[in-house]
């Protein structure tokens, strides 16, 4: 059986469901904020806006990689171009943009 006695006074149990009444009060505004849509809103963005740093640093940091590792290519550690890689690679654009622009004459005709 359950005990049945309480030694609280009517004073101290009204008491006690007046702070049980403020505290389910709180609890049911914080619920009203969260399911508020604009609340849902806000935090939907928050994800995709943390979700798009996440990815823009991501790729930042892997352009980084390969500008860095073309960089050495055609750089030494001391900072002087390596021109075994640097003349032929000018040689080829300036073959590319010399057939682009006899392409471009030849449409102009």
């Amino acid at each position: 059986m359950a005990d049945t006695s309480d030694t609280r006074t009517p004073a101290e149990i009204e008491a006690d469901i007046r702070r049980r009444r403020e505290v389910l009060a709180e609890t049911l505004d914080e619920i009203g904020v969260r399911v508020h849509p604009k609340t849902i809103v806000g935090d939907a963005k928050a994800k995709v806006v943390a979700n798009l740093d996440h990815t823009v640093g991501r790729a930042y940091v892997q352009a980084n990689r390969v500008v860095s590792d073309v960089r050495a290519q055609f750089v030494d550690e001391e900072g002087a171009p390596r021109l075994e890689r640097v003349v032929p690679v000018a040689l080829v654009a300036v073959g590319l943009v010399g057939l682009l622009a006899l392409s471009v004459r030849r449409r102009g005709r």
